[in-house]
């Protein structure tokens, strides 16, 4: 690590979607000879596995209101205070060339101190929806950036549109060969975001289960399921004769995403980058009760370049989800058209676009922020 390079900060935390391009723009900024540090809370640091050695991991306090008992949102100020005093006069010590936030409530103390201190600082927000964090410092930033196109945005706000970076394991798999669905083995891959999800874990088995017997038994698949749902799942496709691995998270979601003929997944801004980059037919199921219904917006672009199927919770049931399969699954051409639909609209250098944004800020960061 060289201390005598320009530092960048990275605050972000709470979920996987805003961890994931967080590692990216880390990937990025290392490679150009920048110091990063991430900021995050023990929370978000449980998603650090894959970053890079090199970046500094800074747990800091911090709180959200929406969440736990009364006494833990009476003493969320107070854990929020205390993160940015402690953040301040880190800080004083080491003081970053840019802060690059993500979003979810672990990247306040970072962005709160660089406003404080007036340290060139942006946002980069991946859904097509701002989330309550970048929607609190949107106007308190040098520069609003997004992955999702287009994005709504507060009044008097602009923004760049960079993309949503992607991890460099998804990245060197970029548009990889696809094969079409066959009279041959094939899989499937269900993904439920970083929380998992389980409704999937309801409907996609079963859905499965209920395919032709001449589709079904050239298939494998991959399902994320949460820890409490993976019993019940396992057991399901065991019981059915399917062949499946179920776990609560996959380590290598980009290798098994390039094999799939076909991805089921939430709609999570992450989710929907890597499908596009790799380029995968895809049946989306954004979470009903995102903000904003912020995942209808991400599955957007992909529905509309003719790369995904979106079924919204309310109407996803197993005949449902099954017949879309079928439809996918058994028509190869199509199939291929989705894929090539997809490639067609990834932003595969995102990270590096981001990574122009953070040293244009460093270079020339606006001083009218107003506090």
């Amino acid at each position: 690590m060289n201390k005598d390079a320009p530092l960048l900060v990275i605050a972000a935390g709470g979920t996987g979607g805003h961890m994931f391009p967080a590692q990216a723009l880390a990937e990025a900024m290392l490679a150009r000879g920048w110091w990063v540090e991430l900021s995050t809370d023990a929370r978000g640091a449980r998603y650090t596995q894959g970053f890079p050695e090199d970046v500094e991991i800074v747990e800091v306090a911090s709180a959200t209101f929406a969440r736990g008992g009364r006494l833990a949102k009476l003493a969320a100020p107070f854990r929020i205070g205390a993160g940015i005093l402690a953040t301040l006069a880190k800080y004083v010590a080491d003081r970053p060339a840019a802060v690059v936030g993500f979003g979810g409530y672990p990247s306040i103390p970072a962005l709160a101190a660089a406003w404080l201190l007036r340290i060139p600082r942006m946002v980069h927000e991946q859904n097509g929806v701002l989330g309550q964090v970048n929607q609190l410092f949107a106007r308190r930033v040098d520069l609003v950036a997004c992955g999702t196109w287009p994005t709504d945005l507060p009044r008097g706000v602009s923004a760049e549109h960079a993309g949503n970076p992607v991890r460099g394991s998804v990245a060197e798999r970029a548009g990889a060969a696809y094969a079409p669905p066959g009279d041959h083995p094939m899989t499937i891959l269900v993904m439920g975001g970083s929380q998992g999800a389980r409704i999937l874990s309801d409907v996609v088995p079963a859905a499965i289960a209920a395919l032709p017997p001449a589709l079904r038994q050239h298939l494998t698949v991959s399902h994320q399921a949460r820890i409490e749902d993976h019993g019940r799942v396992t057991a399901f496709y065991a019981d059915n004769g399917i062949s499946a691995e179920v776990k609560p998270f996959f380590d290598d979601v980009p290798r098994r995403m390039a094999e799939a003929q076909l991805v089921i997944s939430r709609a999570g801004a992450s989710s929907v980058a890597d499908i596009s980059v790799i380029g995968r037919p895809a049946i989306l199921i954004p979470f009903a009760a995102a903000t904003g219904d912020h995942q209808s917006a991400n599955a957007r672009g992909l529905v509309d370049a003719g790369a995904a199927i979106m079924i919204r919770e309310d109407a996803l049931d197993a005949p449902t989800l099954a017949g879309e399969i079928v439809a996918v699954l058994g028509d190869p051409a199509w199939a291929e058209e989705m894929a090539r639909a997809a490639r067609a609209s990834a932003k595969p250098r995102a990270a590096e676009a981001l990574a122009d944004l953070v040293e244009r800020l460093a270079d020339h960061s606006p001083k009218g922020a107003r506090p």
